[in-house]
């Protein structure tokens, strides 16, 4: 029997929620494009509720101790004395989630000899050294699609909120003020502007189709080129590389994954070749960009505005900069784990596990080592290597109160 070891962000500061404010989830069958939703044998939750916290178990308890394996719940990720640490001797399966990732060093690795299987429940899983990964020839997985259109969305949110600078002037409301110049002083349309996305993969793409209807100017760069239809049908402009694009958007949005070949991607040298003003919306990584260059662009005015709900490491220390820094419009992570979002990546998860105990194939769009190498989705979108340097720094997070 197994000892599956998952990493849950912690239930609400007021208790694990006893009632949500809808009852029910639109039905959604399949993605843009055609794939499937999870497809689990069956499901121990009800759709619509927190599994993405530790109360919420992912839904997976009664499933696994069933079968008789062990599971072991736990927020406790970083350091030396935190319980993941302290169980990582004998796991078979470590499942996180990008928005408290349980980052599975090299050197945790090496402390976890029985570890066959890091499950992301969720999308991305540069918390994994990959490299190792490969080494010790552990399958990395993760639920793709999941909650690709859920970040879409709130990079489309984050957009308007920058450009139209919402969140100042609700600051406005909330003090009792009605300082009109001042909300507008700041406050511009996106009709007209010219926006480009880093990636036009599941996220990227469906950030275009939801600017489209603004009537803006859409750019993209990617390593693979979208068909010419799909260029003419959003009127896209494609450049050879980011470096291009940064230089004649009003807007960039980075949606790529993580790995060495886009670490610090956005720096002190690539900021200058953005226009003077621009906005950048991050829902991707926090480590895609240089993190005091960030802070430096906005004092500047070089940019206009960031917004995301990355950092690196996660949970961001409480002197992170960017909880500071001028016109910004951060949030923890949370685009991707709406309660939306939750259903359809527990399922996932569920659908993997399954696979993974039964010895079927786990779908080749969840994998992204596989056999020492990367694997499915993971050849298409990853490069070899390590993106968790650094991580150590999650260990320095206090929780209020």
């Amino acid at each position: 029997m197994a000892k599956v070891v998952c990493v849950l962000y912690d239930d609400p500061i007021d208790g694990y929620p006893k009632t949500y404010a809808r009852d029910d989830l639109p039905k959604i069958d399949q993605y843009p494009g055609g794939q499937t939703l999870p497809t689990p044998r069956a499901v121990d939750f009800q759709p619509g509720t927190m599994l993405g916290s530790v109360s919420g178990e992912l839904g997976l308890r009664t499933y696994l101790e069933s079968l008789g394996h062990e599971l072991v719940v736990t927020s406790s990720k970083d350091g030396p004395d935190s319980v993941l640490e302290r169980e990582l001797h004998d796991a078979e399966v470590v499942i996180s989630q990008p928005f408290w990732p349980a980052y599975l060093t090299a050197e945790r690795i090496a402390k976890a000899p029985k570890l066959k299987l890091a499950l992301t429940a969720g999308i991305g899983s540069d918390h994994v050294d990959l490299q190792a990964a490969i080494d010790n020839k552990i399958t990395v997985a993760e639920v793709t699609y999941c909650n690709s259109i859920s970040v879409a969305e709130h990079v489309v949110m984050m957009i308007l909120g920058l450009v139209r600078n919402y969140l100042p002037s609700h600051d406005w409301v909330r003090k009792g003020g009605w300082n009109i110049a001042d909300c507008v002083a700041r406050s511009y349309d996106v009709e007209g502007m010219h926006v480009g996305t880093v990636a036009a993969g599941r996220i990227g793409l469906a950030v275009l189709r939801r600017l489209k209807p603004f009537d803006m100017h859409l750019h993209y760069t990617d390593r693979h080129r979208l068909p010419e239809a799909v260029e003419q049908e959003l009127n896209l402009t494609w450049h050879a590389t980011r470096e291009e694009l940064y230089q004649v958007c009003d807007v960039v949005t980075l949606n790529c994954p993580l790995h060495p070949e886009t670490e610090h991607m956005v720096n002190a040298d690539t900021l200058k070749l953005f226009k003077r003003g621009a906005y950048l919306v991050n829902t991707a990584r926090g480590k895609l960009c240089d993190r005091d260059a960030i802070v430096r662009a906005l004092e500047s005015g070089q940019l206009a505005g960031y917004a995301g709900d990355v950092w690196f490491p996660q949970p961001a220390p409480q002197d992170h900069p960017w909880r500071t820094m001028p016109h910004h419009g951060m949030t923890p992570h949370i685009s991707g784990t709406s309660l939306s979002a939750q259903t359809r990546y527990a399922a996932g998860t569920r659908e993997i596990l399954e696979c993974w105990f039964e010895g079927r194939p786990i779908r080749d769009e969840y994998l992204i080592v596989d056999g020492g190498k990367l694997a499915g989705v993971g050849a298409h979108s990853y490069s070899a290597g390590n993106a968790t340097s650094g991580s150590e720094e999650a260990a320095k997070f206090k929780k209020a109160g």
